[in-house]
């Protein structure tokens, strides 16, 4: 088994001291001529020198990584934004260090604890169950920064959002344009703060059309999954509602397995519309009509401000409102005469 080539082996190799070939290595050899910046890089290749990271990391204070925890990493909406995440960390030569805690408070405090031993360089928090205290006495208190996705109610800090209440009213509107008048919504139990803007947006939009929302729209509570929409099928049915907001595409994938099990078409008998705008909206039948986050631009935005965040501390909070929009496919349709 042959011996790793050392910090020590490039720089006796290349006949410069090891600080020498550290500070070329790290992007900060300006002062140094570009022929032995090039001479130590080429050698660099040559040895197949990998730089230690541990020992890096001591002297950098920084493990050029960042964090990013959602409340699940299997949900279609959070790979995606992953996805965003990965493609920029890389591009802006940070490490993503992915976990997904499934709403779990102390699993949420140990994977914090544990990268900010490991000198992670920030945090995006996309968990909504992370708490102002969580946040004071362990990321403000090591001065890690960080930037929270629109689930979590904190107002403190680095953001990057979408229009909730848009959303929740160009839903309304889709629906009242083709005619329905009587409406289900399909929530969790316990709502983050964004859904709620979903809801107070349809319901703003019933409104203006003078339609009481009391009166014409029913929720139904169940978890924000497939099974959960699935789950939701007989109360949605029992509320002879003609169209259903699901709060999200994962609860509007789960009502159609239910309303095919009960023989009941969509959208001929009921119409049914999302939000998120996940990939399987087109591979599902009927097509699924549905609000579009930005899901992919959320995830690179959010790790350009939180690195941007890193690189200057000071500088003012970072707020950023992405779009949304209306997505109008077939699963959608005007109500039986």
């Amino acid at each position: 088994m042959s011996k790793k080539t050392t910090i020590r082996d490039l720089a006796q190799a290349a006949g410069v001291s090891v600080t020498t070939v550290s500070q070329i290595l790290n992007g900060k050899g300006q002062r140094f001529s570009s022929e032995t910046q090039q001479h130590v890089l080429k050698l660099q290749q040559q040895l197949n020198y990998v730089p230690d990271f541990n020992a890096r990391n001591l002297i950098m204070k920084s493990s050029q990584s960042i964090g990013v925890l959602v409340p699940n990493i299997g949900n279609p909406f959070f790979s995606t934004f992953i996805k965003g995440v990965q493609t920029t960390a890389r591009e802006l030569k940070y490490i993503p260090l992915i976990f997904g805690a499934n709403h779990d408070e102390k699993i949420e405090s140990y994977y914090l604890e544990k990268m900010i031993e490991r000198a992670t360089g920030g945090m995006i928090i996309a968990s909504a169950s992370i708490t102002t205290e969580t946040i004071d006495s362990t990321l403000k208190k090591n001065e890690i920064p960080y930037l929270l996705m629109d689930q979590n109610p904190i107002v403190d800090g680095d953001r990057v959002q979408t229009n909730d209440i848009l959303g929740g009213q160009l839903a309304a509107e889709h629906l009242i344009k083709l005619g329905h008048q009587k409406f289900v919504i399909t929530m969790p139990n316990a709502p983050t703060a964004n859904l709620l803007r979903r809801v107070e947006g349809f319901k703003l939009a019933l409104t203006k059309n003078s339609i009481s929302f009391e009166h014409a729209a029913t929720i139904v509570y169940s978890p924000m999954t497939k099974a959960g929409g699935y789950q939701a099928t007989k109360a949605v049915l029992a509320s002879h509602a003609t169209a259903v907001f699901a709060i999200n595409d994962e609860m509007a994938i789960g009502l159609y397995k239910g309303m095919r099990q009960q023989n009941i078409n969509v959208p001929t008998d009921i119409s049914i519309i999302g939000y998120d705008n996940i990939d399987l909206d087109e591979y599902i039948t009927p097509t699924l009509t549905t609000i579009q986050q930005p899901i992919l631009e959320m995830g690179i935005t959010a790790t350009r401000l939180l690195v941007n965040r890193i690189k200057q501390p000071l500088i003012a909070p970072q707020v950023t409102e992405l779009p949304v929009h209306l997505v109008e496919r077939n699963s959608t349709a005007k109500p039986r005469s």
